[in-house]
């Protein structure tokens, strides 16, 4: 008789509920059972609260030949219990794997995503290259470009340059030029006030001489009339006519004096 270990669902809809048997595999999957080895609970968070088994009568039952179908055979390899059905079926999964991949196509659903974003990537590389390629080719044009506009602006900016040149030149001889006449102007002011300072200095003394220089001959004048009063009535007669003529040329001695100053 062939055993076989497998699943049988027994949980209500969207709760499902497995027990683990071992059963007659000539029998039908929900039939009449050998032994009941455990059961598995997807619905319990607890990862270790899933899988509930009797090793024991499991390990009695695989000695025995009993053949583990190939989900309960995974459960059994992670629960930590070897046998030769897993390794048989892991050597074949990896001569089918190495024949799928020698042949280029995908084994499962790993080699199948796995070529997918291969693919995937390699379409992105290439036209990420792509667009890499025509950014760099319209770079070069636009440098290029900018080159022939540079050369042919060249003799335009060295003109201007020099013509700013020339500008700021003829702004600072400018400047100098301003700064000297600035300077000279306020030493000819300076000058000026000094003159005008010493000329209001002088005026007083000017003013009072010529007030009295008129003054002196007429003082003069009227000494010498008195004088000659007192000499008259000494002199004879004859002699009175004689001085009418020095008296007479003493006044003009004396008006041309006065006219002079």
């Amino acid at each position: 008789m062939a055993v076989k270990i497998r699943m049988t669902r027994i949980g209500r809809r969207h709760r499902p509920f497995f027990r683990i048997n071992a059963i007659d595999s000539r029998k039908p999957r929900d039939g009449k059972i050998l032994e009941k080895l455990g059961h598995y609970d997807p619905i319990v968070k607890d990862p270790e609260k899933q899988l509930v088994l009797n090793v024991e009568r499991v390990q009695y039952w695989l000695d025995k030949g009993a053949i583990p179908s190939d989900t309960v055979s995974d459960m059994l390899v992670k629960k930590g219990i070897k046998h030769k059905y897993a390794e048989e079926r892991a050597a074949r999964r990896d001569r089918a794997r190495a024949i799928a991949r020698a042949k280029d196509v995908p084994f499962d659903k790993a080699d199948r995503v796995a070529i997918e974003k291969a693919a995937q990537a390699a379409e992105e590389q290439a036209k990420a290259d792509a667009d890499a390629k025509v950014k760099a080719e319209k770079e070069e044009a636009k440098a290029k470009e900018e080159a022939a506009k540079a050369a042919e602006a060249a003799p335009a900016v060295e003109e201007a340059a020099q013509a700013a040149e020339e500008q700021a030149k003829a702004d600072a001889d400018a400047k100098a030029n301003a700064e000297k006449e600035k300077v000279k102007a306020e030493k000819e002011e300076a000058k000026a006030k000094e003159e005008a300072a010493k000329a209001a200095e002088e005026a007083p003394a000017v003013e009072k001489a010529k007030e009295e220089a008129p003054a002196a001959p007429a003082a003069e004048e009227a000494k010498e009339e008195a004088k000659v009063e007192e000499d008259a009535p000494k002199a004879k007669k004859p002699k009175a006519k004689k001085a009418e003529p020095e008296a007479e040329a003493k006044e003009e001695s004396s008006e041309e004096k006065s006219n002079e100053s």
